[in-house]
């Protein structure tokens, strides 16, 4: 009985090619297993990095860019301002904020010491707004070591910078990026973000990305903690003037250039809210994939990705059980189906382990094939931009990605 029932699709045709892909991309989901079980191994940031509080720790100076974060900003600095690090410095540049971020940051200045004001009143040709905005501040710090972070960032634990540094120092690393926990609250922030993460986790395994011989770069700007000597060595935000990711621009610049570069987890310790709305999904993930991917050839890459590994499993599901309506496609539909399913189960074991781990409710794994959907439209819209298409970010409007 089962090989009459496999019989169709074991012939050379169309039904047969539709059943080993199917069997391909079950093996394929199911070979990720062994990829997550490497990545609990990888190192988290947790406070036990924090040196003891007699410990001799060099000045930091944190520079965050701002602009239109009324709603932001102050918790922001609040986080910041309760870090335990005994002799540090924040340097906020207010980038042209049409709102009450500038007020909001000058009244703050005024109650901490430890807290400088950059005003940035218009933005310089032939840069981008962030990038303008951190060059100035940049101008203005003292310390030794340099942290870039993002105004939409929450800091919960209080240690966090004294842990990034002594993480830095005993592991000798020139560039540290720590990985926040991204904050999802509505439907489609919970829908679109793990898929997209994916892609880029696709892209830039930590593993090869941690390999000083492999050419694998990547960094999130959310968290940059670098040398001050690492940041002139890389040529500052001048080098990176025109990007709209300026933290891929800096990991690619530092594996040229042999500067030591680690990606690692946050453990919690902070997160940030990427995006609030629809619009602010679909725009901001069409610039991180336009810019962190770089190459034509890598979003196409991406679009078969989607298309076949994270689409096909449930079209053909969905595809298969809809043909056995008719008895002439009986037969075969309910082979093809049952593969389908196989490899919508696999791929399902993998993801609700991934969400687990990114701290999503695991059931939201069902959603893969929307939140799939989604980021095919945002990479076919990335694509758009090596045509010239524009991107309007913050405010400004730039050609193609930069």
């Amino acid at each position: 009985m089962i090989a009459s029932a496999l019989n169709p699709v074991l012939e050379l045709s169309g039904p047969a090619v539709w059943f080993w892909i199917l069997a391909f991309i079950a093996f394929v989901w199911l070979r990720r297993h062994w990829d997550l079980n490497r990545g609990r191994n990888e190192p988290i940031l947790t406070a036990h990095e924090a040196p003891s509080a007699d410990a001799s720790l060099p000045r930091l100076s944190v520079l965050v860019a701002a602009k239109d974060e009324e709603t932001n900003i102050e918790r922001c600095l609040s986080g910041l301002l309760a870090q335990q690090y005994p002799d540090f410095e924040i340097i906020v540049a207010d980038d042209r904020s049409a709102d009450r971020t500038g007020e909001i940051i000058d009244r703050l200045a005024a109650q901490h010491p430890r807290l400088k004001t950059v005003h940035i009143a218009e933005l310089a040709p032939g840069w981008s707004g962030k990038n303008h905005a951190l060059h100035h501040a940049v101008r203005h710090a003292t310390g030794e070591y340099f942290v870039f972070t993002d105004a939409d960032c929450r800091f919960h634990d209080p240690r966090l910078l004294a842990a990034a540094v002594g993480y830095a120092r005993r592991e000798k690393i020139d560039f540290l990026s720590v990985l926040p926990q991204l904050e999802a609250w509505t439907f489609w922030e919970r829908v679109v973000q793990p898929p997209a993460g994916a892609i880029l986790i696709f892209w830039f395994p930590p593993q090869r990305v941690n390999d000083p011989r492999c050419p694998h770069a990547y960094a999130n700007g959310a968290f940059m903690l670098m040398s001050r000597t690492a940041y002139e060595r890389l040529g500052g935000h001048a080098a990176v003037r025109t990007a709209l990711n300026e933290d891929m621009h800096f990991a690619r610049r530092a594996k040229q250039l042999g500067v030591r570069l680690r990606v690692i987890r946050g453990g919690g310790m902070y997160s940030v809210r990427m995006y609030a709305g629809w619009r602010q999904i679909w725009n901001g993930w069409t610039r991180i994939f336009y810019c962190c991917f770089g190459t034509l050839p890598r979003l196409l890459a991406s679009v078969l990705f989607l298309s076949v590994f994270s689409l096909l499993p449930t079209l053909s599901l969905l595809a298969a059980l809809t043909l056995m309506i008719w008895p002439e496609f009986r037969s075969w539909a309910a082979t093809v189906a049952a593969m389908a399913a196989v490899a919508f189960l696999a791929q399902q074991s993998v993801l609700w382990r991934f969400y687990a781990l990114g701290g999503t409710r695991p059931a939201w794994a069902l959603t893969w094939p929307l939140g799939a959907a989604v980021c095919l439209g945002v990479t076919l819209n990335a694509i758009g931009r090596h045509f010239g298409a524009r991107t309007h970010w913050r405010g400004t409007t730039y050609t193609a990605g930069a």
